[in-house]
């Protein structure tokens, strides 16, 4: 039996693929009804408590919001009751350090861990059409990769323990600095007289084109659309803290990142603290 906790934004529909796609009954948990109660129509099965996972599962996807999270799951519940021989794949973004710390200790238990963190939006959960970057040994990424093969479309094996958790890090990084040069391109178009619509449009035609552009300069940042429950200023400034965490411990200086962080600072200090994160944009 498959295991799912955490069924937050992304959480839900992943595991809603699982279910339906994978041919393998699931129990998945988490500390709201609701979610619980929509994925009952998919034939999910709702456990009372994570160790009730643990012991019913032989492998088991999280899906959590961030360190203090896992490391709560992981080091209480999961690593007490998990069976030797199970298998735990991590698709949330944390810390490489931590990410490293569970692959000894779990290890030490004869349990299997994968850091596996997802890229992409809320639609593309949906689809199941998500960029999957795997951090594991060799078998253990031929093991788990048939069960992600149901959630994304794109399965990236980057390395050894803790390689798909810098990955991820490093792709939202990148993705953090070109949505701050999208917002200086719109502030500066619309300064000087432009519409920025027909700047946004040209730029999809040549050398500048990115999917950040289309999906959250054109899909938010035109339409002035930065809902709640999706990617927002918050968790942008997580993760920003895990790769300047990360870079420390490389020995990297990046200016760029922390003048993001920087953005998404003063994106707080306006109030936007919960709204999708290209709402930086109102405080460039």
């Amino acid at each position: 039996m498959i295991g799912f906790i955490g069924l937050g934004a992304m959480g839900e529909p992943i595991c809603r693929n699982l279910a339906t796609r994978s041919g393998e009954a699931v129990l998945a948990y988490d500390l709201h009804s609701a979610p619980l109660e929509r994925l009952s129509a998919d034939g999910v099965g709702a456990a009372a408590s994570v160790q009730e996972v643990a012991e019913r599962c032989n492998m088991v996807f999280l899906s959590l919001p961030g360190v203090q999270e896992v490391k709560t799951v992981c080091a209480g519940p999961l690593m007490l009751h998990l069976h030797a021989g199970s298998y735990v794949v991590d698709l949330s973004t944390v810390s490489v350090a931590l990410t490293q710390e569970l692959h000894s200790r779990f290890g030490a238990r004869g349990v299997y861990f994968a850091d596996a963190p997802v890229a992409r939006t809320r639609a593309a959960a949906e689809k199941g059409t998500l960029s999957v970057m795997v951090g594991s040994t060799e078998p253990v990424f031929q093991r788990i990769r048939p069960m992600l093969a149901h959630i994304g479309t794109e399965i990236t094996h980057c390395g050894g323990p803790g390689a798909g958790q810098a990955t991820k890090l490093i792709n939202n990084m990148v993705l953090f600095q070109n949505v701050v040069a999208l917002a200086e391109a719109l502030v500066l178009a619309r300064k000087a007289g432009l519409s920025a619509t027909r700047v946004f449009d040209t730029l999809m035609k040549g050398s500048a084109d990115s999917f950040a552009l289309r999906h959250h300069g054109v899909g938010a940042m035109l339409p002035e659309e930065f809902p709640e429950r999706a990617f927002s200023v918050d968790y942008a400034m997580k993760d920003l803290e895990y790769v300047l965490e990360f870079a420390r411990q490389a020995k990297a200086e990046l200016k760029g990142a922390r003048l993001a962080m920087e953005a998404l600072e003063r994106a707080v200090e306006a109030g936007n603290r919960s709204k999708y994160f290209p709402v930086l944009v109102k405080t460039i």
